[in-house]
C-alpha cells in the first residue's frame, strides 16, 4: 500500500496551490480518502475528506470556500486545490484513506509522508 503526496510548495499569502495524493496497492474506489496537515509540535489537523463515490465531500471551518477535495477514481488519485491561501495554513499536508464509512478523520487505515506547504512573502 502507497499514498505519494505531491505539489507542495512555497506561495505568497492569496496564492494557490493544488496538492495531489497518488495511491496505490488497495483498492482506491472503495476507500473514503482524506486531507490532514499537521505543523511541527502541534497535533495532525483534519482538512477535507470525500467520499469513495466522490459525491460527498466535507472540509473544516478554518478551509471551507478556499478548499476543495477531489478524486478520481480511475486514476486512484485524490486532489486537494488550496486557494486563497494564508500564512496559517503553512503546514505538512498528509493524504489518507479509510476503508470503512465514518472512520477516516479519527482512524484512517493509510497514511502517506506528506508535502510541505509553505505560505510566506
Amino acid at each position: 500500500v502507497q499514498l505519494v503526496e505531491s505539489g507542495g510548495g512555497l506561495v505568497q499569502p492569496g496564492g494557490s496551490l493544488r496538492l495531489s495524493c497518488a495511491a496505490s496497492g488497495f483498492t482506491f474506489s472503495a476507500y473514503e480518502m482524506g486531507w490532514f496537515r499537521q505543523a511541527p509540535g502541534k497535533e495532525r489537523e483534519y482538512v477535507a475528506r470525500i467520499s469513495y463515490s466522490g459525491d460527498t465531500t466535507y472540509y473544516a471551518d478554518s478551509v471551507k470556500g478556499r478548499f476543495t477535495i477531489s478524486r478520481d477514481n480511475a486514476k486512484k488519485m485524490v486532489y486537494l486545490q488550496m486557494n486563497s491561501l494564508k500564512p496559517e495554513d503553512t503546514d505538512v499536508y498528509y493524504c489518507a484513506a479509510a476503508g470503512r464509512i465514518g472512520t477516516i478523520i479519527l482512524s484512517p487505515d493509510y497514511w502517506g509522508q506528506g508535502t510541505q506547504v509553505t505560505v510566506s512573502s
